[in-house]
């Protein structure tokens, strides 16, 4: 049913890839005041009525095949179509199975038409006449190229989606029209402004299946914020937190680097430490325990992603851990299934990249996911004081004083990116 451009918008659903794209769409609207909650799939019963605040859905469909990405894309988007808003993440490089989890999603919801954004100008990704750039470089001519999964290959979205119309922002005035006559519409974006523009074009944002990068997200939380608004709820502060680093992406590395000398960090390798080794070292070492896989990858990374995933599980059921930082989107989402969590509930995105929320199951532990390739060498330190220490809805420091923040690189040595 199509709802009045005046109703305000109460349920919101995100079906993301990967954890952390999850976690990027439902934060802005977090901020705009709804509640919010990251979920993995198997937490949505089928045919649940959408609750008020925003469902963002880790539909983890990247690291499928195409077949099976397409079945879940469709399945959720069915299951999801009543929600006043309905947001299809995707990748804002391009990877994935884009063009096809993008049919299955517009079959399933039921739109009337798709309007397509990845644009990301905050972190440099643009779309200039339907072309897709990284800093002014075509997609397909950076290292996203060389991804280990999903290589890209083109960054001309004519060409994944040749059934689309390309707008420029100067033409987005044609959308109400060109939305009642159904179709698929690739809308370029330089700027926030530009996105903006895009979502006030756009009177019957229920009419429409959206497709977009947090750039996107952004846009439309500020368009439709909650009334009334919901505070987040306040995490509780951790004590004796640990810190689980399964991401080999180089700016992880470093960001590891600069946690080690910290007085109260006692930091082990993953593939040297039992469980019962572990336990011991939890109960006598420094407060803070990082786990992290090797430097150079030495063994399967499925089966590291398993012990991490082990670790936590074993920690947390001996109560020797009361709070959580998760790098990698599969390090994390295999915690979470060890821990029997169905998601989290979110509280904000004190940096780009980054989750922050509480376990939706008992014991409820505050935690803290970051993708493996986002942030400068200081975000892990920053991110576990936030956790021990508490703080502002918005935890990082100023934007002066971040530095430069990581391009999100497929390429690390000795393994994948998440």
């Amino acid at each position: 049913m199509r709802k009045h451009p005046a109703d305000p918008v109460r349920t919101i659903a995100v079906l993301a890839d990967d954890l952390t794209s999850a976690g990027d769409g439902a934060a802005p609207f977090r901020g705009g005041g709804h509640r919010a909650k990251v979920l993995l799939p198997e937490a949505v019963e089928p045919g649940a009525v959408p609750p008020d605040g925003v469902v963002a859905v880790d539909l983890g469909s990247r690291l499928l095949d195409e077949a099976a990405a397409v079945a879940l894309a469709g399945r959720f988007a069915e299951a999801f179509a009543r929600s006043d808003l309905l947001i299809k993440t995707v990748d804002s490089t391009l990877r994935g199975h884009v063009a096809a989890e993008v049919r299955a999603a517009h079959a399933g919801s039921r739109r009337r038409a798709v309007v397509v954004a990845p644009a990301f100008p905050a972190e440099g990704r643009t779309t200039v006449r339907g072309v897709q750039y990284v800093h002014g470089v075509p997609v397909h001519e950076t290292d996203f190229a060389r991804d280990p999964v999903h290589p890209v290959r083109t960054a001309d979205l004519t060409r994944l989606l040749p059934e689309a119309e390309v707008l420029e922002p100067e033409q987005f005035g044609k959308l109400p029209e060109l939305i009642d006559g159904g179709g698929v519409f690739v809308c370029s974006a330089a700027t926030d402004a530009d996105l903006r523009l895009l979502v006030d074009s756009v009177p019957m944002p229920g009419d429409v299946l959206w497709v977009g990068s947090p750039g996107l997200a952004a846009a439309l939380a500020g368009r439709h914020p909650a009334v009334p608004t919901v505070r987040p709820p306040e995490p509780p502060m951790a004590r004796r937190p640990l810190v689980v680093v399964g991401s080999a992406n180089p700016a992880t590395r470093r960001q590891l680097d600069r946690l080690r000398p910290r007085m109260d960090v006692t930091a082990v390798e993953a593939a040297e430490a039992p469980v019962e080794g572990l336990r011991a070292l939890r109960r006598t070492a420094a407060p803070v325990l990082v786990v992290h896989t090797p430097d150079a990858r030495r063994t399967d990374a499925r089966s590291l992603t398993a012990d991490l995933a082990l670790f936590v599980r074993e920690l947390v059921a001996d109560g020797l851990v009361d709070g959580l930082v998760l790098t990698g989107g599969e390090t994390a989402v295999a915690a979470l299934e060890a821990l029997g969590a169905a998601g989290i509930d979110l509280v904000d995105e004190p940096e780009p990249g980054v989750a922050r929320g509480v376990l939706l199951s008992p014991p409820h532990l505050p935690v803290l996911i970051k993708a493996g390739g986002f942030g400068d060498d200081g975000t892990l330190d920053r991110l576990l004081r936030l956790l021990m220490e508490g703080g502002p809805i918005t935890g990082s420091p100023p934007i002066a004083e971040r530095g430069p923040v990581t391009e999100r690189s497929p390429i690390a040595e000795g393994g994948p990116t998440s």
